[in-house]
């Protein structure tokens, strides 16, 4: 039996020879190789990186790879691109100058790597930083006229920039900046901080901790100075057949000054326009009227307010004058006054139903919900009870309301008589 197999050994060699290609070629006619580039990038993992080195130059983010692999993997791979990983190792690396090949690693196999993009990588360490600065506040603009912005208010005043050493170096200040051009109100927001260096510029590849910085400042009126409300005063009625169906006024606050104080905040929070003529007028209006102000008040900018009228063919339009102005929504503890305490309203809707209407079917508000002590232009609110009547304007269209703390009366104790 082993004399025939020495024999006849060669035999079987060239037999099992033959059946491995016959195996062979039919596994490859079923599942061919391709080879091709991987449809998206690879994105590039970094790891073994010392807590105590950063890098100072920039990285690819990602690369490309082609592979040579069997189309049932190449079927894995576009189902879970995941399975393939670009990895740069900077185990053990220390700083200075250093250039290393990436890893590539395919969870599919059988697979073979046939190109990458980039093979080697040039990267430096640095020592990782960090140093505090103080926060420096740029203003520019100019609050708008009349007003004056107070101290400001930083929080944090210090943060810490981290980053590679030669970039911590360049940093030599840390800044915010604000714009107050035409502010009239209190400015309280967070802003992202800036990292300059010594001629200005941004410093990049740095972090700054914390992000941003909470800025508060104080805009106050300056005495001899008031924003009031613009009232159109109007002459004459439209012609017949037409209506009013819209008046505004622009600006619909000024600022007038005084060098007397003590006027100025004895004045009404509204003035009134030279008269507006609607005397048999067909058409829209659009014209500029100059300011009624008692001697010794003048107005701060253009003198003139600019005023248009809509006028159309008339369903039916009315003008309820000295609607009174309810206040709703003032938190408990304070009070409130409205200057002037009515407002002209006019209605449009169908003559039938304006001939009904009554005072107790309009309802004229200014909501304070939420509002603090202080002074506010506002906005009425009118509404009106009966269905199909449009409110087409309120006249003034801003009020002035002055909410003020309620203080509290100690009602003395009587003394007893002996």
């Amino acid at each position: 039996m082993f004399r025939w197999i020495s024999q006849n050994y060669r035999t079987f060699l060239w037999a099992f020879a033959l059946a491995m290609a016959v195996w062979i070629s039919a596994v490859t006619s079923a599942d061919p190789d391709e080879t091709r580039a991987l449809p998206s990038p690879v994105p590039l993992q970094i790891i073994g990186q010392s807590p105590n080195l950063v890098l100072s130059n920039d990285v690819p983010k990602e690369v490309e790879v082609s592979l040579r692999a069997p189309r049932s993997v190449w079927s894995l791979i576009e189902a879970d691109p995941q399975l393939v990983r670009a990895i740069l190792d900077l185990s053990g690396l220390s700083s200075g100058e250093h250039e290393a090949e990436l890893q590539i690693q395919v969870n599919a196999r059988p697979v073979q790597i046939e190109a990458v993009a980039p093979r080697l990588v040039k990267f430096s360490l640095e020592p990782l930083v960090s140093k505090t600065f103080d926060v420096d506040l740029s203003l520019s603009g100019e609050a708008a006229v009349g007003y004056e912005v107070g101290e400001s208010s930083l929080e944090p005043v210090q943060v810490v920039v981290s980053g590679a050493q030669s970039q911590v170096e360049q940093v030599t200040r840390t800044r915010i900046s604000v714009n107050l051009s035409g502010i009239r109100e209190n400015f309280d927001q967070s802003l992202s901080i800036e990292v300059l260096n010594d001629r200005g510029q941004k410093v990049n590849g740095v972090s700054v901790s914390p992000e941003t910085v909470h800025v508060i400042l104080p805009v106050s009126q300056r005495g001899g100075y008031r924003d009031v409300a613009v009232k159109v005063t109007i002459i004459g009625r439209v012609a017949s057949g037409y209506r009013l169906t819209d008046l505004s006024v622009f600006p619909p606050v000024v600022t007038i000054f005084s060098t007397d104080a003590q006027l100025i905040n004895d004045l009404p929070g509204v003035v009134e326009t030279q008269p507006l003529d609607l005397q048999n007028a067909q058409d829209d209006i659009n014209t500029r009227l100059s300011i009624n102000l008692p001697e010794g008040v003048s107005i701060i900018g253009e003198q003139t307010v600019l005023i248009q009228a809509g006028i159309s063919p008339i369903e039916s339009s009315v003008t309820l004058a000295g609607e009174k102005i309810e206040i709703i929504g003032l938190e408990s503890g304070l009070t409130a006054t409205v200057s002037p305490t009515t407002v002209d309203v006019i209605l449009s809707g169908p003559l039938s139903l304006l001939d009904t209407l009554t005072r107790q079917g309009v309802r004229a508000t200014v909501d304070l919900t939420g509002l603090p002590a202080g002074t506010y232009q506002i906005t009425p609110n009118v509404e009106i009870f009966i269905a199909n009547i449009i409110v087409e304007s309120i006249l003034p269209n801003k009020v002035e309301v002055i909410i003020t703390p309620i203080r509290s009366i100690v009602t003395p104790t009587p003394t007893p008589t002996p």
